[in-house]
């Protein structure tokens, strides 16, 4: 009996040696026809390949270091392909203006200059299909002349509720990278929202969209729980690569970055799509993938025009969008308020689908018109707003 115990606890010992570790690898282009080849000799496999950056998604025992990986002859660089949490919205709740104390407010009312912050729903336009940041954007404006028909326009996300009423109209398709075998149908919620403040169709109920005539792509990289793997997000931009995006919204981020995003972006850039991403909620620098040249970085601002509390900001900031009490469409046929820089970079992506629709044409003449279009926020700094609040009418005339 003794023996059999010791017996297994052995297996169970190597069992657990034996654990795969999953790496993202990039090597040089010389060495792509030996790579599965090197990686079955450091005893791993490889579980997914890209087609645009060379790089490749490898199970390795956990015992292989990454020295053991970088001693291969191409290999260029090693990074774990992390689980993480890439969302996480802002509560609807938030106000971005403190209100202010007794003794400020008592002083205030004895000088006459009281001024109280304006409720979120304080710039909501007459027309109530149109939420107010879309109608702060201008965005109506905008569609006599366009709004954005034929432009394809790819929302890398939790996936996109692509039977809700307000969405089913613009959706052309899309890719699933968490299981590929399977539809991109969002089953957390917050790429349907993303969504319908993108391309929600015009059709006197529920909510417009930016571009409510945008042709709309379900990218799902991330799970149920708003979290994913490098490798998902990358295999989704690589899918908007493929499929010849002209727009990519990515309302996610993380702390950092690592070298298959990096090339990736590149690859995006090259192909000529426009990638908008949000800045970030944590109140501090600006996160990945928005920290990359090639995205357009955005911040969020509220109804009074003030950055909200929990934006990102830095050098990076391409623009500001409306980011506080978004109402949208929700997973489910519904509508809701969400707040976010996740919820201020659709407003920005639903722009840039305008500003292709009016003839720029690739990512540099869409970034230098978005910023051409943009009136900068009083008191707000670069670092805050990049070029500023985009007006959609100048966008597009």
């Amino acid at each position: 009996m003794k023996r059999i115990i010791m017996a297994v606890s052995v297996l169970l010992a190597a069992a657990t040696a034996a654990q795969a570790a999953q790496k993202i690898i990039t090597y040089d282009q010389s060495f792509k026809p030996g790579v599965k080849a090197a990686i079955k000799w450091l005893g791993g496999s490889v579980v997914r390949e890209f087609k645009y950056v060379n790089a490749v998604v490898a199970d390795l025992p956990a015992n292989v270091k990454d020295a053991s990986i970088y001693s291969v002859e191409g290999v260029r660089n090693v990074s774990d392909d992390t689980y993480q949490r890439w969302i996480e919205a802002a509560p609807a709740s938030l106000q971005s203006v403190p209100l202010p104390t007794l003794g400020q407010a008592l002083r205030s009312i004895r000088e006459n200059t009281l001024a109280l912050p304006k409720p979120a729903d304080a710039a909501a336009p007459a027309d109530k299909e149109i939420p107010w940041g879309v109608a702060r954007v201008n965005a109506a404006a905008a569609w006599d002349y366009t709004a954005g028909k034929g432009v394809k326009v790819a929302v890398i996300d939790t996936g996109v509720d692509f039977n809700h009423p307000d969405l089913a109209p613009n959706y052309k398709g899309g890719y699933n990278a968490v299981d590929p075998a399977a539809a991109p149908l969002d089953d957390q919620g917050h790429g349907t929202h993303v969504a319908g403040t993108i391309a929600a169709v015009r059709d006197n109920s529920g909510v417009a969209g930016v571009a409510p005539a945008a042709d709309l792509y379900a990218v799902k990289v991330l799970d149920k729980n708003g979290s994913g793997q490098y490798s998902w997000i990358i295999a989704g931009i690589e899918w908007a690569i493929e499929h010849r995006m002209q727009v990519i919204n990515m309302s996610l981020g993380g702390g950092s970055g690592n070298e298959a995003l990096r090339l990736v972006m590149e690859k995006a850039g090259e192909a000529g799509i426009t990638v908008v991403c949000a800045a970030g909620n944590d109140a501090g620098p600006v996160n990945y993938p928005a920290k990359y040249p090639q995205a357009i970085a955005v911040s969020a601002s509220d109804s009074a025009d003030k950055i909200a509390s929990f934006s990102s900001r830095g050098p990076e900031l391409a623009v500001i969008a409306p980011g506080v009490k978004i109402h949208s469409t929700l997973k489910g046929g519904g509508y809701g308020a969400l707040s976010g820089t996740s919820m201020a970079c659709p407003h920005v992506a639903g722009l840039a689908v305008l500003a292709v629709g009016a003839g720029a044409a690739g990512p540099e003449q869409v970034r230098a018109a978005l910023k051409g279009a943009a009136d900068k926020l009083p008191g707000l700094t670069a670092n805050e707003q990049g070029a500023g609040l985009v007006n959609a009418f100048r966008l597009v005339r």
